[in-house]
């Protein structure tokens, strides 16, 4: 018996079909051990020597592998054929020789490209050993991720409190995103003008010529600046003789797109089907994986990781066949066509993205696939079919007109194209980001000196834009032009942007949050270098020559350390007050605009002495005043020396195209209150723009939900604000109201004590009560399992007594001892939770909530609890302020570890 190691049980249970009774296949479910976020996991001073942990789950699948190989005759290693993949089968092989469960063993490491019959049985007639460069370049990647979250985002936590983490290729990709935001608030709009004459030839057809030249000066797009002059060349024109000044044609040929990489695919995907590069890749993992089709499991695609363009010759040969069966001859070029990439750093080590079978046509697999893969299947097939197709041809005229007049001459340019042979495009035409405004349309034949009538000139006002936001389709063409990051980053670096709160989609755009400009302009500030561009280029290009056997990955490491590490010492005394100074100047745009009237845009509205300035606090960045007391707010005596003021605000509310600009003086009144009479106004407060009704003591208040503009806030929407929580109705089994609001993690609808989210905000005004009913009863479902379920991890027993566990819980997972639950911070993996880092959490919550060793004991009576209570406090009070030093030290370590914890997830591998 064989033994057959690969990551993905559906991988394994296809691939088991294929070699038969003689192979077990088992899956390890990707990566079996990883670095534990901790100190010393990666140890610069002793050669960069590594530790690696399994947590639970992957030792029980380890486990079942040990016990298999034992009883094995030889032992195949088939993982992914990708670093990722050759790093799964070296740690597997490594755990496997600890145990010493191979002994004499032979051990064979096999690779191939689609999970089909063939593809895996020609893999096993080719067996290879472990490509140790290929395994070092992972562990230089895996090195560099740690040694840049662990390190940097410790001090990024101290220094700008409320930011998450960095990462060396997250943070790269986040500034290109901050940039772009910088760039668009730096624009300046410029008006020009456009002239444009309808015009009919000599046999009567239409067709529309723009203005080219003037008195013999060309005409550019912006040179018309004014109206007045407008007005004047299109007066000239109306009263001038029009004839064809020349014709002229040419061909051009326009060739197919190579087939898809990963990062083509991902752009593509998102052009046509708006999918996030996440779900693009998540679909092209099933389709790599295999569906039924017709009773057998069979792989649709090949390995949708590659920065390759190229596709094996027998592909190319059954393309052209297809080709020649389905569209004809004519369709067929003379010879096959073969890519090269010309993006930086680009291995093309595998083939691109293609069916494994180009005579598996999209529409025979659809009935066997959700709408989703099959939309993209035929995407991949279209591409790849397309590649190999004969050229386009199309004809492009352009036809120059005289304007002559007595007050001057013109010339006008009108131009079209016709498609003289549609080649590839009767299939298939890539999708564009930005779309370009293209003469496309056909023009009437026209000769030289022809003359030309007159319709009408019209002259438009026009005003440059500003550059597009990236899109995750443009900004994962960016990050390839500029050779960062590799094709199996790209999905996960743009989620964890998001996940982190570092840029929200706007539609289709990423917009930078507040918190995403901070962390670059801090990084920016004071780590320039390591978010460059050309340096972070630089390094992959490094990694990509270790993996080649051409550097040694350790060399590599050592020079970057050695900077590095002196860079992060450089700023371990800067003080908070010198960081923040450092980000008024650099965001100064963004968060201090100037305004019209000419006043300071950092001067205080509200005491008129003090200046505004960025603070932190640890629920993120906001503005305040210079003159700022906390004792003022705190309801102590404030000193005398100097002025008090407690100004807050957003820190972008004193402007924007967003419409936060309108609160920058003060509350905005949106109106009154038709059943009270009380005033309705928009405010800005610390934590965000909120809606108040009235001015009372103790005004109700509702804050914008996300996704709400502060711009498109009127006095409609701020009472549906106010006047949540909303009845919905009757619950039908028991009577019992349901209501929907919108609370702390988002809108939801209640019952009974049971609370279920809704989609979005602008459900909680519409939803109905058989949509609620069955929001409740799902999550009633979840819960009842939720309640019976096992921990989700064993993590020991508390120095106190009785076990730690990590569970799953209704806001997220969080470790359990006795009746002290405290959440994990967001993005930690609970797989991974060491019982140290439990410990820090626990002490912390107990700290915070009350719980712990001073709970008092439940007395008999009245008097004694009392006396008990009255000595309990006499005998802690000495050690109170320890005891409250000791937990602030606890939870600021728990946080620390935590948002590190935070960056090495982000993991650029």
């Amino acid at each position: 018996m064989d033994i057959v190691i690969v990551e993905s049980p559906a991988k394994a249970k296809t691939i088991n079909k294929y070699l038969g009774s003689n192979y077990q296949v088992l899956a390890s479910y990707g990566h079996v051990r990883d670095l534990p976020a901790k100190d010393g996991s990666v140890d610069p001073d002793h050669d960069f020597s590594m530790v690696w942990d399994v947590d639970s789950k992957s030792q029980k699948r380890l486990n079942d592998i040990v016990r298999a190989v034992k009883g094995a005759d030889r032992l195949i290693l088939a993982t992914d054929p990708d670093r990722e993949g050759e790093a799964i089968s070296w740690h597997v092989l490594e755990v496997l020789n600890q145990k010493k469960a191979l002994k004499d063993k032979p051990v064979q490491r096999v690779v191939f490209n689609a999970i089909t019959k063939k593809s895996i049985l020609e893999a096993m007639e080719k067996p290879r050993d472990i490509d140790a460069p290929l395994v070092e370049a992972y562990l230089a990647r895996r090195a560099l991720d740690y040694l840049v979250g662990f390190t940097l985002s410790p001090v990024l936590w101290r220094k700008l409190p409320g930011a998450r983490s960095a990462g060396r290729v997250q943070s790269v990709a986040l500034r290109l995103v901050c940039d772009r935001e910088a760039e668009i608030e730096r624009f300046v709009k410029q008006e020009y003008w456009s002239v444009l004459a309808n015009l009919t030839s000599a046999g009567g057809a239409a067709f529309q010529a723009r203005l080219a030249a003037v008195d013999g000066k060309k005409v550019g797009r912006l040179d018309i600046s004014n109206g007045d002059e407008a007005a004047r060349i299109a007066a000239l024109i109306e009263a001038a003789t029009l004839n064809v000044a020349s014709v002229e044609s040419k061909p051009q040929r326009r060739h197919p797109a190579p087939p898809f990489t990963t990062s083509t695919l991902q752009q593509e995907a998102s052009r046509k089907f708006g999918f996030a590069a996440a779900r693009t890749m998540q679909i092209a993992q099933k389709l790599y994986e295999g569906a039924d089709i017709g009773g057998e499991t069979v792989g649709l695609i090949t390995y949708m990781r590659t920065d390759g363009v190229q596709i094996a010759g027998e592909a190319i040969a059954s393309a052209r066949s297809v080709i020649g069966k389905s569209y004809g001859d004519e369709y067929v070029p003379e010879k096959p066509r073969h890519y090269s990439s010309k993006a930086k750093n680009a291995q093309e080590a595998h083939e691109a993205i293609r069916p494994t079978e180009l005579w598996r046509h999209p529409r025979d697999v659809a009935r066997y696939l959700d709408p989703d893969a099959a939309r993209l299947y035929e995407l991949v097939w279209k591409r790849t079919i397309a590649s190999q197709m004969e050229s386009a041809v199309l004809e492009r005229t352009t036809i120059d007109i005289t304007a002559k007049a007595p007050a001057g001459s013109a010339t006008l340019r009108a131009t079209g194209s016709v498609v003289r042979f549609d080649g590839f495009l009767t299939l298939y035409q890539e999708g564009r980001d930005d779309e370009e405004d293209e003469e496309s349309r056909r023009l009437p034949a026209m000769s030289e000196g022809e003359a030309v009538s007159r319709t009408s000139v019209e002259t438009s006002q026009h005003f440059t834009e500003p550059p597009a936001r990236f899109t995750e389709a443009t900004l994962v063409k960016k990050m390839e032009e500029l050779g960062i990051g590799r094709p199996s980053t790209y999905a996960s670096t743009l989620q964890t942007l998001r996940d982190r709160d570092y840029v929200q989609l706007d539609g289709k755009r990423l917009v930078p949050e507040d918190k995403g400009r901070l962390v670059t302009a801090f990084l920016e500030s004071f780590f320039n270098r390591y978010v460059g561009f050309d340096f972070t280029a630089d390094l992959e290009e490094k990694l990509d020559r270790i993996s080649a056997g051409e550097l040694s990955w350790k060399d590599v490491l050592r020079d970057f350390w050695n900077d590095f590490s002196g860079s992060v010492h450089e700023i371990k005394d800067l003080r908070v007050s010198e960081v923040l100074e450092a980000l008024n100047e650099m965001l100064a745009a963004h968060v201090f605009p100037p305004v019209t009237d000419g006043v300071d845009p950092r001067k205080c509205p509200a005491c008129e002495t003090g200046r505004l300035s960025i603070k932190v606090s640890r629920f993120g960045a906001f503005v305040g005043c210079s003159n700022y007391n906390k004792n003022k707010l705190d309801g102590k005596e404030p000193n005398e020396n100097p002025p008090h003021c407690g100004y807050t605000r957003p820190l972008t509310a004193g402007g924007g195209a967003d419409g936060d600009g309108e609160m920058a003086d003060g509350p905005k009144l949106l109106g009154q209150d038709p059943e009270t009479g009380l005033d309705v106004t928009l405010r800005s407060g610390r934590f965000g723009p909120y809606v108040q009704l009235g001015e009372e003591a103790k005004p109700k208040r509702a804050s914008l939900p996300r996704g709400w503009q502060v711009g498109d806030m009127d006095l409609e929407k701020a009472l549906m604000l106010l006047s949540l929580p909303r009845e919905v109705g009757p619950h039908p089994e028991d009577g019992k109201p349901i209501s929907a609001g919108i609370g702390r993690y988002g809108p939801f609808v209640l019952h009974d004590g049971t609370y279920a989210n809704l989609e979005s905000a602008d459900e909680v005004f519409s939803v109905g009560i058989n949509r609620a009913v069955s929001a409740l009863a799902e999550k009633r479902a979840r819960g009842n399992r939720r309640a019976t379920a096992a921990p989700l991890k064993e993590l020991g027993d508390h120095p106190d007594g009785g076990p730690i566990t990590v569970q799953d819980g209704r806001y997220g997972p969080y470790v359990k001892w006795a009746k002290i639950n405290a959440t994990l911070p967001k993005g930690t993996d609970p797989a991974n939770v060491t019982v140290e880092e439990a410990l820090a959490l626990i002490e912390a919550k107990a700290a915070k909530s009350g719980k712990g060793k001073t709970a008092t004991a439940k007395k008999t009576t009245t008097k004694k609890a009392a006396t008990t209570k009255k000595a309990a406090a006499t005998k802690k009070a000495p050690a109170k302020k320890t005891a409250a030093k000791k937990n602030a030290t606890t939870k600021t370590a728990a946080k620390t570890k935590a948002s590190a914890k935070d960056a090495v997830a982000d993991g650029d591998s």
